[in-house]
């Protein structure tokens, strides 16, 4: 496909729906808007909740590890690694990974694709060196407030526009877009802000946060979205997951 086609209205184009699991002391948990107090606890054995979203028929799993977003250091990658194994479908990890050796080490254990937040936007050049060694191995995880990029574990709000940076990550195939404010709310997602990212650049997209509807999917799907992570409204029921399937 050519690439330059990718951020056009995907008409009949399937988007992937992405299952988040969010590990936190190595249980399965979401926070409203990043906020480290907000937390449900929705499992104790997120490789039991991980192989569930595949049994529903998840294409791909989505992770992030909490503990190393907050900390800067990868904090899950024991249960990261049996999750991998347990599974036969991709998973990409965000979360933590800002250093070389901790994105080596990531993709050793068999994770599909390592998700770059912090550091991408702290030293550009790795994400370059990065993507030269692996390719579409490598995401990039745009994190934004108010249209402003957030940056350690979103604790962080930078002064670089989200438009801006994602179009200097050309190296990058994949780009994760997550609206803050949305994230956790069962409020739907910021469409306006995904559809700019999209437009800006010829990467994929796969946006995240607020996702809570099949409208929610449509509207996503429609814009031209490659992907959609749910979370929260999985474990809630507001959503089922092969419904959404089926909707992208």
């Amino acid at each position: 496909m050519n690439p330059t086609h990718l951020n056009e209205p995907q008409g009949n184009l399937k988007m992937q729906i992405l299952p988040a699991i969010d590990l936190r002391g190595g249980k399965c948990v979401n926070l409203v808007q990043g906020i480290a107090s907000q937390e449900t606890v929705f499992s104790d054995a997120p490789v039991e909740m991980a192989q569930r979203w595949q049994a529903e028929g998840a294409e791909y799993l989505h992770l992030v590890d909490l503990d190393g977003a907050f900390q800067g250091e990868s904090a899950n990658l024991h249960i990261v690694s049996e999750i991998v194994s347990a599974l036969d479908i991709p998973v990409q990890l965000g979360g933590g990974i800002r250093s070389v050796e901790q994105l080596e080490a990531v993709l050793a254990l068999g994770v599909d694709r390592a998700i770059l937040g912090t550091v991408a936007l702290k030293q550009p050049d790795l994400v370059k060196q990065a993507c030269n060694k692996y390719g579409a191995r490598i995401a990039v995880g745009i994190d934004a407030k108010d249209g402003m990029v957030a940056t350690e574990g979103w604790l962080d709000v930078s002064q670089k526009s989200a438009v801006e940076f994602a179009q200097e990550m050309a190296e990058v195939q994949t780009l994760i877009y997550t609206d803050i404010k949305s994230d956790g709310m069962l409020k739907g997602p910021n469409v306006e802000a995904t559809t700019d990212i999209i437009e800006a650049v010829p990467a994929n997209v796969i946006a995240s946060g607020g996702v809570t509807s099949l409208a929610d999917v449509t509207a996503l799907k429609q814009i031209g979205a490659s992907g959609a992570i749910i979370g929260r409204a999985l474990y809630t029921g507001d959503l089922a997951l092969q419904d959404a399937i089926a909707t992208g």
